[in-house]
């Protein structure tokens, strides 16, 4: 593991605040920007060192990392799940693979996506690892959110969507609403023509 002794607060670095994301497979496609400043991100942000010191954390990194390191016995610096991510990439020759990346489910996140990719930062002379930590859950539940206002749902409706968005079953949805499967399928019927009529004419 890393030799540092606590993951480092937010904002504790300077120099490191944007990255040059035209060298980021994983967010190119999602912003029309080169430069962001990673405290914008809902994502998590790591930056750290071959050697597992931390160079940057953005907030959403700080707070998943800290909830995951609650549930380990020994203090570590950083999540075991992520420095074995990150030994997994070290371990590939560059040639093969650029990332690794992988999904857990935790009482805290229910479907956590990790990614980790090789950097090069002007302010530092050796590549880096970029951390990414998406906490999958929560975005459909802010997605479903935004949907259920968008497409004029009741609250009965969006509390049928939220779970939806969270891929629970009909069945599973009925018994945490205490309503049967027949009104779960309606409730979801109901929806979807809301949505449908949403995309064609909104």
């Amino acid at each position: 593991m890393p030799q540092s002794t606590s993951l480092l607060e937010p904002n504790a670095l300077t120099g490191f605040e944007t990255i040059d994301f035209d060298t980021v497979d994983c967010f190119r496609k999602r912003s029309g920007y080169s430069q962001i400043n990673i405290e914008t991100l809902l994502d998590g942000i790591l930056l750290l060192t071959p050697t597992g010191d931390v160079l940057r954390a953005n907030q959403p990194a700080y707070r998943i990392c800290s909830q995951l390191l609650t549930t380990q016995s020994q203090p570590m610096p950083l999540p075991k799940v992520v420095w074995r991510l990150c030994q997994t990439l070290m371990a590939q020759p560059e040639a093969i693979s650029n990332l690794a990346e992988t999904e857990i489910s935790t009482a805290q996140f229910p479907k956590l996506y990790l990614r980790v990719q090789w950097i090069t930062l002007d302010a530092v002379n050796h590549p880096c690892l970029l951390v990414v930590l998406e906490d999958r859950h929560a975005a459909n539940q802010r997605l479903a959110a935004a949907e259920a206002s968008q497409y004029g749902l009741t609250p009965r409706e969006a509390e049928v969507w939220q779970l939806r968005r969270a891929e629970r079953t009909n069945k599973e949805i009925a018994q945490t609403l205490y309503i049967s499967i027949n009104t779960v399928k309606k409730h979801i019927k109901s929806i979807l023509a809301k949505r449908e009529v949403e995309l064609e004419w909104g």
